[in-house]
């Protein structure tokens, strides 16, 4: 079976201003490095429009309303001190979380087993009436409750691996005993949040926070625990937020995870998971700074995606 590819050129149009590491590139690299490998297996795709009735199953409708009226007309504005917004990033918004749409689809509809969302902006710190840590609408909690409220499935998985902690994810879920949200990530450290203490209504939060300075040993013999939640929690879908500023050259955060790190993390999700969701995973882009090793990073991730087809 294939695997989906979804993508737009939308991101080329939000533009964060000069230095902000939340750049155009952070996608250009990614699809132009996949792209140059031709492989039959993979399955170009473009966004879903995405409606306001699911987006508004996630957020609230006076901040769907806040965020469309808030795009400025020319220049550059901000939703908080890190999210930085122009006239483009309207469209590209939009289109990252319907990107998780038309991949989730493309699963259902059997167009391939699974997908990756090469997106921007990213979206696991925005919660249901705010912006965050330059996310804007929280691409995958929207498509969690896409599998949950339009394909009635029961148990859905999140691993969130990006090196913060996906505050607005918990947030979202934090009573929905149907969602299981594993979070591996540096503590502490922005946002602040991600603490052991945080289990959820329903235990259905897993917080597994590291220190700084965490290698790949420790990280692999942590994340073991995360798989072991999976398994008992049985999941019918899998939705991954692929953040890789763990990566020892990314220079926002304190991980020292390699390259081949990303490629072992994934087959053990994959593996993990198979016997409950049959490979039904949707992965999305969420961190990852360093050019150089997120292009990297993000082809072995793929590559694990493919070799579990």
């Amino acid at each position: 079976m294939k695997i989906g590819l979804i993508t737009s050129n939308t991101y080329q149009n939000h533009d964060t201003g000069p230095g902000h590491p939340e750049q155009i590139a952070r996608v250009s690299v990614i699809n132009q490095n996949l792209k140059k490998y031709n492989n039959k297996n993979i399955l170009w795709k473009k966004p879903s429009i995405i409606t306001d009735d699911i987006i508004e199953d996630v957020h609230d409708a006076s901040y769907v309303d806040l965020v469309k009226n808030s795009f400025p007309a020319k220049g550059l504005s901000s939703l908080d001190g890190d999210t930085i917004i122009s006239p483009g990033s309207k469209k590209a918004t939009f289109d990252a979380a319907g990107s998780v749409i038309s991949a989730i689809d493309g699963v259902q509809n059997k167009e391939f087993k699974s997908a990756f969302c090469s997106v921007r902006p990213p979206g696991h710190h925005c919660n249901q009436n705010k912006a965050a840590g330059f996310c804007i609408l929280n691409n995958i909690a929207i498509g969690a409750k896409y599998l949950l409220k339009r394909h009635k499935y029961k148990r859905i998985a999140i691993v969130d691996f990006d090196v913060h902690h996906g505050n607005g994810t918990q947030d979202i879920f934090y009573n929905n005993k149907n969602v299981l949200f594993i979070s591996t990530h540096q503590y502490p450290f922005y946002p602040g949040t991600g603490s052991e203490k945080e289990k959820g209504k329903f235990d259905n939060i897993c917080n597994i926070p590291l220190p700084a300075g965490t290698n790949s040993e420790e990280y692999l013999n942590a994340f073991e625990f995360a798989l072991k939640r999976l398994k008992e929690f049985k999941p019918e879908f899998v939705l991954i937020s692929a953040g890789f500023d763990g990566h020892a050259a990314d220079p926002l955060a304190q991980f020292k995870l390699d390259t081949e790190d990303y490629y072992e993390i994934t087959k053990r999700i994959l593996e993990s998971s198979k016997k409950f969701c049959n490979g039904k995973i949707v992965s999305i882009l969420e961190g990852g700074y360093d050019l150089q090793a997120l292009q990297d990073s993000t082809k072995r991730h793929v590559d694990a995606l493919l070799e579990f087809n």
